[in-house]
């Protein structure tokens, strides 16, 4: 796009990081100028301001721990959130913001009252609304450059290879213990790693299965000896456990997609927010 490696150029501002390093900025508004200009999806025109050296003014605060490369990276990457309750809801915020530059978002459940208390997609206005359509418009106004697809089906055995497979890395974001392994078959099946939660109270854990772990079954034995819930029918779901272990599983999508730093593969962290403990046990 050379007219608009043009743009760039012309548009960019001096700036300086907190560290008083000096770059290039390309704001918002310049952005989706560019883009309306152009008929180039956003996502196109920060991936190339990245490659040229400028750096969208909206992960100026990314960089320093990413790289303009890891940047680029993440916009490349499309990932997969299966449930947009609480653990859901807060990982579509944080991939969003963070840049993750595809969202395949997935849930047939609608809004209810007790979801107010955790779920960031959720309001007074979105009750009996869709969760996957507010997710969907939730990325569009906080992130217009993120290409997203609501998808208000729950996963199946069915749906999973076509809504999986075109994706990079799965988060799963399920209370429901048999479509977790659900999730977990289909993400072998389509060769692609998994980030799993689950959160009871104030505590819950956190992993990452690549297709030749064995994976949940560590965890929780075999899938047919299990109740349809978890510990979170005793305990319930408060929302500071729900947005900790949420930013765990970003964490995770991070690392798998940067390839840097150690995913919780074949390890477990387990968080105890009430006595203040976090341990990682390892699981094979």
């Amino acid at each position: 796009m050379p007219n608009t490696i043009l743009d760039f150029e012309r548009l960019a501002e001096a700036r300086v990081f907190p560290d008083k390093t000096p770059y290039k900025s390309l704001s918002v508004h310049h952005i989706l100028d560019i883009s309306r200009r152009s008929g180039a999806p956003g996502r196109e025109i920060e991936i190339a301001a990245l490659e040229n050296g400028i750096v969208p003014e909206r992960y100026a605060r990314n960089m320093r721990t990413f790289s303009l490369a890891d940047q680029a990276a993440l916009l490349k990457a499309h990932a997969a959130v299966v449930g947009l309750g609480g653990l859901g809801g807060a990982v579509t915020e944080i991939l969003a913001r963070m840049g993750v530059g595809r969202l395949t978002l997935v849930d047939g459940d609608r809004f209810e009252d007790s979801n107010l208390n955790r779920q960031l997609l959720s309001s007074i206005a979105h009750l009996g609304h869709l969760k996957a359509e507010a997710a969907r418009q939730r990325v569009d106004q906080i992130n217009p450059s993120v290409g997203c697809r609501g998808s208000a089906e729950f996963l199946t055995p069915e749906n999973a290879p076509e809504l999986l497979a075109p994706c990079d890395v799965v988060v799963d974001c399920l209370d429901n213990l048999p479509a977790r392994f659900m999730v977990e078959d289909a993400c072998r099946q389509a060769g692609r790693p998994m980030v799993s939660a689950a959160v009871a109270g104030t505590s819950g854990h956190v992993t990452t299965i690549f297709p030749e772990d064995r994976g949940l079954r560590l965890i929780y034995g075999e899938p047919q000896h299990l109740p349809l819930k978890g510990a979170e029918t005793a305990l319930g779901t408060v929302p500071f456990s729900v947005i900790f272990l949420a930013s765990l599983e970003c964490a995770e999508v991070a690392k798998i997609i940067l390839k840097k730093g150690s995913p919780f593969r074949n390890k477990l962290l387990v968080a105890d927010l009430t006595d203040g403990v976090i341990e990682v046990m390892n699981l094979a």
